[in-house]
């Protein structure tokens, strides 16, 4: 009964502060996020009434299926985005800009957390210097998908920044398991070939297979279904099959076998778009039944963020070192990247500001890096950044958006009415 009331707090919550963030021109995630800074367990969870808000982050946790069910659908929408038609016009540069700006965003974090610690090796070691150059190169799709879907943004820039937003999780995960192997070997005085090398080659291996069988199995299946609601429920189950089959772990041989959940459902919706003759009208209903799935998960995820971080200057001095790196990295590295392919002054002034946003997939890897000895340093600096990303970032994206030229002026709109902007006042004379 109580997760119930405090999704319905969450659910209902998130849409009414939305309406207060469009008097204040931000994006819908920004009153989702605030929603769940509220609703958690450094606000009003504190107060331990258990039906209103989350009064721990043990509580948030538990609902953690609902945020990795999310994040399958939003890699599986992002997964359409990967048409033949489309990467035929602009793969090349999404692949090119998808691995610079990351190289780039990771050389940069590497350079100045390293020379921090020169400067004061008890703030932060080698290690974890070159740990948080890693996860400094990933980006969070949830967040900038959102943002495109609320103003309909379209264009070059918003075509290519999908495409480098899924890349970009592929080479993060590179990045993190070669780093983060060599820190482990910086440790214990030992590095080993198959964490830096092996195990990451083979989750992307895996993920893209499974991936690609789930997506030709679901179309297959799709074509025993004529009904529309029929078809979108076998959608919804894939889905979910996807997500379930992607948190499978084993060993054998020494080797640890895994599977990226956004890789697997983003190459699921890729086949199925591409071999899929009704894939776009299917696309939009599947998109219509997530909308309030997409509402909690951006509310969770704001009742995740640890407010107690701000207390400890030092994370505070290393967060902010790392954010203004990372910012600079993402920028930078995406601007050369994209002057160095060729795309307008529109791509390259504003694609790498819409590349700020960060959240799980860091998260994630900052987990994994609490096994260093100084590990708990990395994820408190990780956290710190989501907090401020995750605030800032959609307002930022949306801003360059509307720069850009790919997000227009919303006018009166309506459930059932078309978009129609309002003329403006004629003054008698």
């Amino acid at each position: 009964m109580e997760v119930l009331i405090q999704l319905s707090f969450s659910l209902v919550g998130g849409l009414l502060m939305s309406r207060l963030a469009k008097l204040l021109n931000l994006p819908a995630v920004t009153a989702y996020l605030v929603t769940g800074l509220l609703l958690g367990p450094y606000c009003l969870g504190a107060l331990h009434l258990t039906s209103l808000g989350f009064t721990s982050s043990e509580a948030v946790a538990h609902l953690d299926i609902i945020s990795q069910v999310a994040l399958g659908f939003i890699a599986f929408t992002i997964g359409n985005e990967f048409r033949l038609e489309q990467l035929r016009h602009m793969g090349r540069q999404a692949i090119t800009v998808g691995i610079l700006q990351a190289v780039v965003t990771t050389a940069l974090v590497d350079a100045a957390l390293v020379v921090l610690h020169f400067i004061n090796p008890e703030l932060i070691s080698i290690s974890s210097a070159i740990t948080l150059g890693a996860i400094a190169a990933a980006t969070a799709p949830a967040a900038t998908l959102m943002v495109v879907r609320q103003y309909k943004a379209d264009g070059p820039l918003t075509r290519l920044l999908l495409l480098v937003v899924a890349i970009d999780d592929a080479v993060g995960l590179v990045l993190f398991s070669a780093s983060f192997g060599v820190a482990s070997a910086l440790e214990s005085g030992a590095i080993s070939l198959i964490t830096v090398l092996v195990e990451p080659v083979i989750e992307i291996v895996l993920s893209l297979g499974l991936g690609a069988l789930a997506g030709w199995v679901l179309y297959w299946v799709e074509q025993f279904f004529h009904s529309r609601s029929k078809r979108l429920s076998i959608s919804i189950g894939f889905v979910l099959l996807t997500v379930g089959l992607s948190m499978v772990e084993f060993e054998w041989g020494g080797i640890h076998f895994g599977f990226s959940l956004l890789l697997v459902c983003m190459m699921t919706g890729t086949i199925f778009c591409n071999i899929c003759d009704f894939s776009e009208e299917l696309m939009g209903r599947v998109d219509g039944w997530t909308a309030p799935l997409f509402v909690l998960f951006f509310v969770l995820s704001g009742a995740e963020l640890n407010l107690k971080i701000l207390s400890n200057p030092m994370v505070l001095l290393i967060g902010l070192v790392y954010i203004v790196s990372r910012s600079l990295g993402k920028y930078f590295g995406a601007y050369g990247s994209c002057a160095l392919t060729g795309c307008s002054d529109s791509i390259k002034n504003h694609l790498g500001i819409t590349l700020l946003p960060q959240a799980g997939v860091a998260l994630g890897m900052a987990l994994t890096a609490q096994q260093l000895a100084d590990g708990a340093v990395v994820r408190s600096v990780v956290l710190f950044s989501v907090l401020v990303y995750e605030l800032v970032g959609p307002a930022l994206t949306k801003r360059s958006l509307v720069a850009a030229g790919e997000i227009h002026e919303e006018g009166r709109t309506s459930a059932r009415k078309k978009n129609i902007k309002k003329a403006p006042v004629q003054l008698d004379k």
